[in-house]
């Protein structure tokens, strides 16, 4: 073969290489095209799941938070309750007459029951819807009304606890008991007379009676001019039945 025919064998070999090599060149950018237009959507994909897990994340610290600090406001209210348990059973242990109390009236006003000392007092939970409220109310105001002026007291005091027989305002109870059966005696703000709220002075009372927890609306303690718890009276004892017992001790 001459020098001329052999270069061009070899200048069309070569040709059809280089035109086989851009023919693959060609075919593998046409592949990998759609993989290049894919990257940005995989970028925004990657994005979204790792924002998701990062709010899924906060959401679930944001919940331990919520159930940290409902833990925490719950142990607050125990020791809270706790306390005033605490101080509510220490004035009952150390008082030693039921004069020694502080209470509230019917106004929301703190009254010192020290100010009836030197009076005999008949102490009452009362209430304005029950059974008993009739005859116990009227016969409160007769024998008060009677006695009154030889230093006898009826010291009154709403209760909510049986059967919600006194679900009245302090301002309904007071026109209610005003009103109805002319109670001028004291009336006192809705107490608890039984259980772990119950106001200091029924825990002293039947401490000092004893007998237990009250029974029902209308339960009486009888008490000297000291202060001293003298008897106990449940609520079927009408007031009248009662008025030679006060007499005694006047």
């Amino acid at each position: 073969m001459s020098t001329a025919a052999a270069y061009q064998v070899s200048f069309s070999v070569g040709s059809t290489a280089l035109r086989g090599a851009s023919s693959r060149s060609a075919c593998k950018a046409a592949a990998l095209a759609p993989v290049a237009s894919l990257c940005p959507l995989q970028a925004e994909s990657n994005r979204l799941v790792a924002r998701s897990t990062q709010l899924s994340s906060s959401f679930v610290s944001s919940k331990e938070d919520l159930r940290a600090e409902f833990r925490l406001q719950q142990s607050a209210q125990r020791r809270h309750f706790s306390n005033r348990v605490g101080v509510k059973t220490a004035l009952t242990m150390a008082a030693s007459s039921a004069y020694d109390f502080s209470v509230k009236d019917i106004d929301g006003n703190e009254t010192d029951l020290s100010k009836f000392k030197g009076k005999v007092s008949l102490i009452v939970n009362v209430a304005s819807a029950c059974g008993l409220t009739k005859q116990n109310y009227q016969e409160l105001t007769t024998v008060y009304d009677k006695l009154k002026e030889k230093d006898f007291e009826v010291l009154a005091f709403p209760c909510n606890q049986f059967g919600g027989q006194e679900p009245g305002s302090a301002e309904e109870i007071k026109k209610f008991a005003g009103d109805k059966y002319k109670a001028t005696y004291p009336l006192f703000s809705k107490v608890d007379v039984n259980g772990a709220k119950a106001e200091p002075l029924f825990q002293y009372l039947k401490k000092e009676a004893g007998g237990g927890d009250i029974a029902w609306n209308f339960g009486k303690f009888l008490v000297d001019k000291d202060g001293k718890v003298v008897k106990r009276f449940d609520p079927r004892t009408n007031p009248s039945a009662i008025e030679q017992e006060i007499e005694k001790i006047l």
